[in-house]
């Protein structure tokens, strides 16, 4: 490389459907990527309204989950963040006039023109199965599938997934220890994500979990339910060995 030439680092574009979404399934990428040089791009689908929250965050829960993302998006490293305000369809989809029924079109045009604007050369979206199937999630990956196919060869497409064998292996031995809650179905978990042989990028985000975990930890909101066990509040609390084991890898799926 010659001195003083001008290298420009790619710059990466991540959609997700609720904040807090990119600190289960993609912060250490996005912390790794924006230490490395890289520009880093988060584009949040929904407002989080009917995201399970404790009582003390309910009266206002969008404006709680704005700033949540704000903080998880600073501690990440994130240098520009696009909120697309959908509202949230719910766990089911029951919210008629959420996110998950809105034209995909219409979606994959805004994230085409966020793409453009912000010079974005990767596009991140979820797997075919939306991850463990929330209709908002199925939503993003249609939406970006068609935003890449509309972007063609301006960016390259990933998909953003765990391997399916061991999660669904995980929930039928805690279905059997009867931890989870009664009308709960493992079966649908072996739907859930991609198949392990069909994953091509692993990436080691182990020297930034401490990053990942502060993300975490910044959606306060979501790690509180008046009693219930929540999945955020689990994993973050999770000691540092086991912690590094289960999310010192995110999986990913080149799209071509």
């Amino acid at each position: 490389m010659a001195m003083g030439e001008d290298v420009t680092m790619p710059t990466l574009a991540f959609v997700h459907a609720h904040p807090d979404d990119e600190a289960l399934f993609t912060a250490g990428t996005m912390a790794r990527a924006a230490a490395e040089g890289h520009r880093v791009v988060l584009i949040t689908a929904t407002d989080g309204a009917a995201g399970l929250a404790g009582s003390h965050f309910t009266e206002d829960l969008v404006a709680h989950r704005s700033v949540e993302l704000r903080r998880s998006a600073d501690i990440l490293g994130v240098e520009s963040l696009h909120t697309l305000a959908y509202s949230d369809s719910g766990l089911t989809g029951a919210i008629t006039g959420g996110f998950a029924h809105q034209p995909v079109d219409a979606i994959a045009a805004r994230i085409v023109d966020i793409t453009r604007a912000e010079r974005a050369d990767v596009l991140v979206g979820y797997d075919a199965a939306g991850g463990y199937g929330h209709p908002d999630h199925v939503q993003v990956h249609r939406a970006t599938r068609e935003a890449a196919h509309r972007l063609g060869s301006q960016v390259r497409l990933f998909e953003a997934t765990l391997p399916r064998e061991p999660i669904a292996k995980a929930v039928r031995q805690a279905a059997r220890l009867h931890i989870t809650p009664a009308d709960f179905d493992p079966a649908e978990f072996a739907r859930a994500f991609t198949p392990r042989s069909q994953i091509t990028h692993r990436v080691d985000v182990r020297e930034f979990l401490a990053a990942k975990r502060d993300s975490m930890r910044a959606h306060a909101s979501q790690a509180s339910a008046d009693g219930a066990t929540r999945t955020l509040a689990v994993l973050s609390n999770l000691p540092g060995p086991v912690f590094s084991a289960l999310l010192g890898t995110e999986y990913y799926v080149a799209v071509r």
